[in-house]
């Protein structure tokens, strides 16, 4: 059984909702280096337009402005990833779309954080990245192993800080803030080194489910998906490490 604590990434994802058999390509199967080569590509395209919103909001005076590209960016961001989860046939087209308008997120969330602490976008973009290559690493020498309990405890543990997470804005909605989680405290930093960890993991568990994925000889629009939801993990991965990074560099 295939399990995954990305939620474009789930044990169904490769199976037909009415025969829960394997779905096949017609136009080819997908590959591990064409899963690879659109990841970079929806890279790209997310960092040309977080490099746009970046320019537009990173003076004093344009941090003001930064609300539409930050909001815009995340709701369209969010829209875009359902409709991909529920039509993942639709890969080709919505992958990129995600990853234009998420940069736009991206780009405007990381000028705030930077007006705030200078150079800390840069420690984030490398400790993002320094993670992802040493987990790909670490999994391809077998250090690490995808096994089902080692899945089904990420995925518990992804779901716990979704659900946090989700608890924390439907209060914040009634001014109501969860205690010390958010803030610069001990308590604060041991919260976000764990979700640091969490969503570490799930590039483990990314890795693997495209893996299998290409071994199950799944239809090439797959691999935009596969793509799609290492992008995601990533996101969600560069986020945290801000949200961690501030935290540290507030207490100096």
């Amino acid at each position: 059984m295939i399990r995954s604590g990305n939620p474009a990434l789930k044990e169904s994802t490769f199976l037909d909702p009415g025969s829960g058999a394997i779905v096949r390509g017609d136009q080819g199967t997908m590959t591990l280096n064409g899963t690879v080569n659109k990841t970079g590509m929806l890279l790209l395209m997310a960092v040309a337009t977080a490099t746009f919103a970046w320019s537009q909001v990173s003076t004093p005076a344009g941090i003001v402005g930064a609300a539409p590209y930050m909001w815009g960016g995340a709701i369209g961001g969010l829209v875009l990833a359902l409709v991909t989860v529920f039509k993942k046939e639709w890969a080709p087209v919505t992958a990129p779309m995600y990853a234009l308008v998420e940069g736009l997120f991206l780009g405007a969330v990381s000028a705030m954080f930077n007006h705030l602490y200078e150079g800390i976008v840069m420690q984030a973009v490398l400790l993002t990245f320094g993670t992802l290559f040493a987990l790909l690493f670490a999994y391809r020498s077998g250090l690490i192993r995808a096994t089902e309990n080692f899945k089904l405890g990420v995925a518990a543990a992804t779901g716990g800080i979704m659900l946090v997470y989700l608890a924390s804005i439907v209060l914040g909605l009634f001014g109501i803030d969860i205690p010390m989680i958010h803030e610069s405290g001990l308590v604060g930093i041991g919260f976000s080194l764990v979700v640091v960890v969490i969503a570490a993991l799930n590039l483990v568990l990314d890795f693997d489910f495209i893996e299998s994925g290409v071994e199950q000889g799944a239809p090439r629009y797959m691999e935009w998906y596969g793509a799609f939801g290492l992008m995601v993990t990533l996101v969600w991965l560069y986020v945290e490490f801000l949200r961690l990074l501030a935290k540290l560099q507030s207490r100096d």
